[in-house]
């Protein structure tokens, strides 16, 4: 018991700066979604369509750079203090490549979204938000890299001050460019995704900067250097990273799908859709916090080749998930009537949300298990087959069940909801069972 309490101190102490400095990310999405809100439902129901498709995008870049922390965990533990530096290196080289493949995607994305049988004045507004998000691409993966390495080391504070800072700068360039202040003309929702992409390019630069120059962090050599490739190495970080960044995809994209056959029924119903995942993705965030501190603490303990501080590593991460999305899940029931109201006027829309809220309510505990248990297992270096096994949970279990639910049973949004739960506990009890089994072996 008193182990169990020391790894869930350390635990705790990585994954709050880390969940907070994730809450960065997830609170800007917040902020514009409210402040957009006040425009109008179909600009509303417009940023929850192109979020939806660009992170169907994004999060490949986000699981690839993922690779690197786990990596940089166990080289800090086994004490090869160089490898650290090249690992920083060879991630950041793969995913500036891999980046621009993703401003492609994206672009692309763009031309496919009149044909999503949206309302007209949805499609009108989320096509010149999605071109502007694309700028913002570099620098959320280069802050994305940084932070991973600096995670990796067991610091998480730095990317977390900066991501809660950017907030204050993000929420002053909503406040210019949405409403038309200082002079600005509004530009409502295509404003929101300029003040998103000025606050990742800020964020990028003094992530950046601060591991270039901060003294403790040379030791390290994470100076910018690619003259020396080691292609064992990024075939390493690419055989961990890319599975990672698919089975992120997969979740995503059945969120995202979700969010087009929601579209199917109404803007209004969207609208509330949008709502309840932005409440959902705050607590979401802090989970994956949990995931990530999971990860890197499992890769401390696979450097020493300790089994036992392995399974406790794991554990510990996975029962403090459970036990906080437990209390997120009775605060969804309690205040399902009010949180809502913050994000729009509209009674309609509202209503729909608060039901959205329930359901969400009962998937909490099951979305910390799948996200830390996909954190976990990927500090074994083990992301292929929870890859193959979140397709089996949420394309052929889940889409078929929202689909049956929505359309046959009448059900609607909620009846889609209830297939993303029936997903996600899938993929929670996959993962415990899993890293039960993997965490066994000898490291």
């Amino acid at each position: 018991m008193i182990i169990y309490k020391s790894h869930l101190k350390e635990t705790l102490k990585l994954a709050i700066p880390i969940s907070v400095g994730q809450l960065g990310h997830i609170m800007m999405g917040v902020v514009d979604s409210i402040m957009v809100g006040k425009v109008g439902s179909a600009s509303l129901a417009a940023a929850s369509l192109v979020n939806g498709i660009f992170f169907l995008i994004i999060v490949l870049g986000i699981g690839l750079s993922m690779a690197a922390s786990p990596l940089i965990a166990m080289a800090k533990s086994s004490r090869n203090l160089d490898e650290c530096g090249k690992t920083l290196n060879h991630s950041l080289l793969v995913n500036l490549i891999f980046s621009i493949v993703l401003m492609l995607l994206v672009y692309l994305s763009s031309f496919i979204i009149p044909h999503l049988n949206q309302p007209q004045e949805v499609v009108k507004e989320a096509i010149p938000f999605m071109m502007v998000l694309i700028v913002s691409i570099i620098p959320f993966i280069l802050f994305q890299t940084y932070r991973q390495f600096l995670e990796g080391l067991s610091i998480p504070n730095p990317p977390m001050i900066i991501a809660v800072l950017a907030n204050l700068l993000n929420l002053f360039f909503n406040w210019v460019f949405v409403y038309g202040n200082l002079g600005m003309p509004q530009w409502g929702l295509f404003g929101s995704g300029v003040s998103t992409t000025i606050s990742r390019w800020v964020m990028a630069i003094a992530l950046i900067l601060f591991t270039l120059n901060h003294k403790k962090i040379s030791q390290y050599k994470p100076q910018i250097n690619f003259r020396f490739i080691d292609t064992s190495l990024i075939k390493k970080i690419i055989s961990i990273g890319l599975p990672s960044g698919f089975q992120y995809l997969l979740e995503v994209a059945a969120f995202s799908l979700a969010a087009i056959m929601i579209g199917w029924i109404g803007k209004t119903s969207l609208a509330a859709h949008q709502i309840a995942l932005n409440l959902a993705s705050i607590t979401y965030m802090i989970i994956l916090g949990i995931s990530s501190a999971g990860s890197i603490r499992v890769g401390e303990a696979v450097g020493e080749k300790n089994v036992l501080q392995i399974r406790i590593a794991g554990f510990s991460a996975l029962g403090l998930a459970s036990l906080i999305m437990f209390t997120f899940g009775f605060c969804f029931i309690l205040l399902k009537n009010i949180l809502p109201t913050f994000y729009s006027n509209e009674i309609e829309v509202i209503e729909i949300a608060s039901q959205l809220l329930i359901v969400a309510a009962l998937f909490q505990i099951f979305d910390g298990l799948q996200a830390t248990g996909i954190g976990v297992l990927r500090g074994l270096a083990d992301t292929k087959i929870p890859m193959i096994f979140s397709f089996i949970s949420y394309w052929l279990i889940g889409i078929p069940i929202e689909l049956l639910l929505a359309f046959y049973f009448n059900l609607g949004a909620v009846g889609i909801w209830i297939g993303l739960l029936i997903g996600l506990a899938l993929v929670g009890i996959f993962t415990i069972v899993r890293f039960n089994h993997k965490s066994k072996l000898n490291y």
